[in-house]
């Protein structure tokens, strides 16, 4: 043999071992596409359900908060009718409520003063000034 077909021998196993590994490498790829693929389906089949159920979800969050708005425009709605409410009974009844209690306290004071003598009064530069005070607010609270 000569040193050119030992070198052609050579060559040819070469590229025989390479068409081999390469071949080898495609069967790989392939089986990996093909896992890809299949993993994708499972995938797809999964999602779409959770898809449909998570729209759904969305569809029933936004129908109750519609729900919720309603309410809460009720709400502030009785909120601003008592808050009216309230501003027309305080001022029906509170100015007369007051001159009531008032009245009843003077006429309290009055008979309540009625067996006393007049207090002391003392006179500085043509000013009068009431005397001191007997017994503080827990003797006058006692007499009522």
């Amino acid at each position: 043999m000569s040193g050119g077909e030992v070198a052609g021998i050579l060559v040819a196993v070469f590229w025989a071992i390479l068409v081999s590994f390469l071949a080898l490498v495609l069967v790989r790829l392939a089986q990996t596409l093909k896992a890809t693929t299949k993993m994708v389906a499972e995938v797809s089949e999964q999602a779409v359900p959770l898809l449909a159920d998570a729209s759904a979800t969305v569809r029933s969050a936004h129908t109750q908060l519609a729900r919720v708005d309603a309410i809460a425009a009720d709400v502030q709605e009785v909120t601003a009718n008592a808050s009216a409410l309230s501003t027309t009974v305080s001022s029906a009844f509170g100015g007369p409520l007051v001159k009531v209690a008032a009245f009843g306290y003077g006429v309290r004071r009055a008979i309540g003063k009625k067996g006393e003598p007049e207090p002391e009064r003392t006179v500085l530069l043509g000013r009068t000034l009431p005397g001191a005070r007997r017994g503080g607010r827990r003797n006058r609270r006692s007499k009522d």
